[in-house]
């Protein structure tokens, strides 16, 4: 049974820095595209940021670029997400997923909230 269990959440003062962990279990992680998304009530989760299987390719939220930074560990099985220069408006509940490369569908983790507050 695939497992994603997020780490690394907290309350952080504006222009602050937090870095998520996503440790997995039960899947061939590497074989898996890893993302980071994001959501606050009434609103739809959004992507964040996404690494590819191997690490190779990355992408970002237009909003994060510059300042969140993706990666993953294959052989510890745990997918990252470090967060700089953080504002008020990212405070949000953190989600990990993933997706077999190619797919559409994958496995979610049970989130971890992110509060940014002066």
């Amino acid at each position: 049974q695939a497992q994603l269990v997020e780490f690394g959440g907290g309350s952080v003062q504006p222009g602050g820095s937090l870095t998520l962990s996503c440790a997995t279990s039960g899947f061939i992680f590497n074989a898996f595209d890893m993302s980071w998304y994001r959501q606050t009530p009434g609103k739809e989760r959004e992507l964040v940021a996404r690494i590819d299987s191997t690490g190779s390719r990355k992408n970002y939220a237009d909003s994060v670029k510059g300042r969140f930074i993706i990666s993953r560990n294959n052989s510890r099985k745990t997918a990252y997400l470090q967060m700089s220069s953080l504002k008020s408006e990212e405070t949000a509940v953190y989600y990990c997923n993933g997706r077999p490369t190619g797919f559409v569908n994958g496995y979610w983790g049970q989130g971890t909230q992110v509060t940014v507050y002066a």
